[in-house]
């Protein structure tokens, strides 16, 4: 059993993405769910419905920060993909998510296969308030692979 105290925190992690360290406040769409077709029963037992499983979905990997202006590697690529719409071909990347403790040691890590791009937007600008404009990137995957440091293994025991 894993003491209360080590269990990972959610406000230290980093991104990498094209080799490329990057900050953001917030990602979310770690997340993959299996479909399900209902196919209901005949005969005359027919007032029951069999939930089959289909295919597994991926939700889109959505980052956002505070409006950055300075290039950087992450937005030149972003801006390429979503500029060019498919005039090109686009260039996939492996993006990776590392959950970090309080020394700034990886404790977990999701890497996103053949990500690229689909939506970047920025805040609502609004000339009665003061709110800091945030930027958010999402991306489309293939699918995602989650490791973790051995000490942490026994969280995901079914013990």
């Amino acid at each position: 059993m894993v003491k209360q105290d080590n269990y990972p925190v959610g406000f230290y992690f980093e991104l990498m993405v094209k080799g490329e360290l990057t900050a953001f406040q917030e990602v979310s769409g770690i997340s993959k769910v299996v479909s399900l077709e209902e196919v209901v029963v005949g005969g005359d037992e027919n007032r029951f419905k069999y939930r089959l499983p289909t295919t597994g979905n991926n939700q889109n990997l959505v980052l956002k920060r505070g409006l950055i202006s300075k290039s950087s590697t992450l937005m030149n690529w972003c801006v390429s993909t979503l500029n060019d719409g498919l005039a090109s071909p686009i260039k996939t990347e492996e993006v990776s998510v590392n959950l970090l403790d309080a020394e700034g040691q990886i404790q977990m890590s999701w890497k996103f296969f053949n990500a690229y791009p689909v939506k970047y937007s920025v805040s609502e600008l609004t000339s009665d308030e003061g709110y800091l404009i945030m930027e958010e990137l999402e991306f489309a995957y293939s699918y995602f692979e989650i490791s973790s440091d051995p000490s942490f293994s026994d969280l995901f025991d079914s013990e």
